[in-house]
């Protein structure tokens, strides 16, 4: 199977609302989280998961676009770093 941390997560979102994550290589998967860090480690459980239903159901896995966390933040949070 393929590593969860491979594939890419784009983020949205921030202060005063919470935030939101999805990845463009796996449909429908998404997840959010009141801080930054709890929606990238909330998108990496997601991602798991995600990819442990699609090997159950016999779906091919597709290949990662990332590694790398990109986010359309606020102005205030524009610091975000790839990881």
């Amino acid at each position: 199977m393929s590593d969860p941390e491979r594939y890419l997560i784009l983020i949205e979102g921030g202060p005063p609302s919470n935030y939101s994550a999805w990845s463009p290589d796996l449909l429908g998967c998404v997840s959010t989280g009141d801080t930054l860090e709890e929606c990238i480690a909330e998108m990496r459980e997601a991602i798991t998961f995600h990819l442990d239903g699609m090997t159950e159901d016999g779906e091919a896995i597709p290949d990662p676009t990332g590694p790398g966390v990109y986010g359309l933040l606020q102005a205030e949070n524009a610091g975000l770093r790839a990881g």
